[in-house]
């Protein structure tokens, strides 16, 4: 039984979406060419063309990729906690932690900003910040924390998050970084809770 054009499709967007990834972990975005992915996935340049629009949109792709393992982490670390604050912070601390992956910090922390800007990066996130709100909303709902408003703390603490992933990602000794980041969101997150 032959393929589908929709799973022909699928099949291909896969290949040249993993071709892409591994290419722009290793090298970065500003050395990936397109007749290498395409060369990679096995796949003509015309037929990377019909898939995206060009090297910025296939980038954007691969980056949502990551954007949803990430939150895949972020959900699994979060469900191994009873209490919904201490859940927020098992996955903020798996989000920090996943980020330390050599392919996404190249991709989601060192290039993204350059290669897609604020406004991108911020719309292709968009779904951990809603995230992050419900997280915050669970814990004010239970009496982990004390009631505000939601999305003010949501917007502050995403942003210390993604800048605590970015500064180990550039430190010198990435494993004490990463540790001195974790222990500060601790401490952070503890002063927010209702029984600090």
């Amino acid at each position: 039984m032959s393929p589908t054009q929709q799973e022909r499709t699928e099949a291909t967007t896969g290949s040249l979406l993993a071709a892409a990834r591994e290419l722009f972990a290793a090298d970065g975005y500003a050395a990936t060419s397109l007749d290498v992915v395409a060369a990679k996935a096995g796949v003509t340049k015309g037929a990377l063309y019909h898939h995206f629009s060009g090297k910025r949109d296939l980038f954007a792709a691969v980056f949502a990729g990551e954007q949803a393992k990430l939150s895949r982490a972020v959900v699994a670390a979060a469900q191994e906690e009873e209490d919904p604050w201490e859940a927020f912070e098992a996955g903020a601390a798996a989000f920090v932690k996943a980020c330390q992956e050599p392919g996404v910090q190249r991709i989601f922390l060192l290039d993204a900003p350059s290669a897609l800007g604020w406004a991108t990066i911020r719309q292709l996130e968009s779904s951990s910040l809603k995230m992050m709100e419900l997280g915050i909303q669970l814990a004010i709902d239970a009496g982990s924390i004390d009631r505000r408003p939601v999305e003010p703390l949501a917007h502050l603490l995403f942003g210390a998050l993604c800048e605590s992933a970015m500064v180990v990602a550039r430190a010198p000794d990435q494993r004490a970084a990463l540790d001195e980041a974790l222990a500060e969101l601790h401490r952070l997150l503890a002063s927010l809770s209702s029984s600090a």
